[in-house]
């Protein structure tokens, strides 16, 4: 049997934070790329996706296990897997046709050569006409275009794209991807397989031919899916429709804390760091907004969230981080691809300005213990002042130094909110206002 074209064979990637810290990113990944094959990496933030096809790529040497291109370990970046970024990385100084020759030129190739490529690819991807613009002269469609064009021109056996789509507008991504696929059942792009980070479910079912749920922290395969339809797809067929539903439930579907294996031996699992909960950059107002939005009439405090999500303009990343906050702080559960309103959120919907406050100020006491701590510490000292050092470096130890200082911003927001305590940015200090003394 041929080697696949990538193995990925028990990846780990872990950061050391300083000499007693650790924190995992990847564990224990393992999955393979086969010719002729679109693999969609799909999961929330955190889950390493990023960093995998990173690993993937050859820029970055995991931790543990081993990355094997073609039935050799690979140790570097090859020519022969290309690599698109999310964010472009075109350099500004040089035009559509100099950034996408500067591969080529790196491969030494005569310049007849680097120009008869440069010519047809330009015309493949649609940048017929913007050969001697420079960056800042094309729109976020054009740019992707040609960080595309740079990537196949090198006619990598493979190529990776990280969130291709993601800075452009709905239209425009949806324009490019359907372009991308065209050319791809056409058999005229010069490539074997693709790989594609995102955080759009629909754009992975519209895509891939097998995708890869990830769970976070740290980031391990959960699920293996095989899309079942040809191209082109229609998003508005109903097994469609169903098969986006299915990815949802399983997405909010919760692991057992212990499985059945550990329950029979006795074991137990082991208690978790009460700090170690990772708040969103999330407004309390975009919370309330989607309770409201619940509430109303069709949903009547029920919803599909791949609808939810097609009606309301969010993707993934967007979506959950707001459902499961509203599950935290107990106003609302998710459950088999649904959204609903509790109890507790019926009510605060319902509720004027003031009850809504202590309404909020009770669920962030009892579902955060970091604002919980903070307050309580607040409520103990004299000056009711502390410095935000202290929950830093608790929360540091259980978590990136990015997500502890996005947990504490996120914490302040919701705080002030409710009215619990304030920060003062200048002296890097939680503390009480003079109402909130008592």
């Amino acid at each position: 049997m041929p080697h696949p074209l990538l193995s990925i064979r028990g990846c780990s990637q872990i950061y050391t934070k300083d000499s007693s810290a650790e924190l995992a990113v990847l564990d224990d990944v393992s999955f393979s790329i086969e010719p002729g094959e679109i693999v969609g990496l799909v999961g929330r933030a955190g889950s390493g996706k990023s960093t995998l096809l990173r690993i993937a790529s050859g820029l970055l040497k995991p931790t543990g296990g081993e990355v094997i291109w073609q039935g050799r370990p690979l140790h570097a970046p090859t020519p022969e897997i290309g690599l698109v970024f999310q964010s472009f990385a075109l350099f500004p100084w040089l035009t559509v046709e100099q950034n996408i020759s500067l591969g080529l030129e790196a491969q030494r190739l005569p310049r007849g050569v680097r120009q008869e490529r440069t010519d047809w690819i330009v015309d493949l991807i649609g940048l017929s006409g913007y050969e001697n613009a420079y960056p800042k002269e094309l729109s976020g469609a054009m740019q992707q275009r040609t960080g595309l064009a740079r990537a196949l021109a090198l006619k990598p056996n493979l190529l990776l794209m990280d969130e291709p789509f993601a800075e452009l507008d709905h239209l425009t991504a949806e324009n490019l991807r359907t372009d991308l696929i065209e050319l791809w059942s056409e058999h005229k792009l010069p490539i074997q397989s693709m790989m594609l980070v995102t955080h759009n479910i629909e754009e992975a079912v519209l895509m891939c031919d097998r995708i890869l749920l990830f769970s976070s922290n740290p980031g391990r395969i959960s699920y293996e899916l095989r899309v079942p339809f040809d191209h082109p797809r229609n998003r508005d067929d109903a097994e469609f429709r169903a098969f986006v539903d299915q990815i949802y439930t399983l997405m909010t579907r919760r692991a057992p804390l212990v499985s059945e294996a550990d329950e029979e031996a006795g074991l137990s699992a082991p208690a978790p760091n009460p700090l170690a909960i990772v708040l969103p950059p999330l407004q309390i107002n975009v919370m309330v907004g989607l309770m409201e939005t619940l509430a109303a009439a069709p949903l009547d405090g029920r919803a599909d969230l791949p609808m939810l999500a097609e009606r309301l303009q969010m993707a993934l990343d967007d979506l959950f981080p707001i459902g499961e906050s509203l599950q935290l702080l107990g106003f609302a559960e998710l459950e088999d691809g649904d959204i609903l309103l509790t109890e507790d959120g019926g009510h605060f919907v319902e509720a004027e300005h003031e009850q809504r406050r202590e309404s909020m100020r009770t669920a962030l006491l009892h579902a955060i213990p970091l604002i919980r701590m903070i307050r309580t510490v607040l409520d103990e000292r004299p000056t009711h002042a502390v410095s935000t050092d202290r929950f830093r470096k608790e929360l540091e130890a259980c978590m990136s130094p990015a997500y502890a200082q996005q947990t504490l911003q996120t914490a302040v927001n919701w705080a002030r909110y409710a009215e619990l305590f304030d920060f003062d940015e200048e002296a890097d200090q939680f503390l009480l206002d003079e109402d909130e003394i008592g």
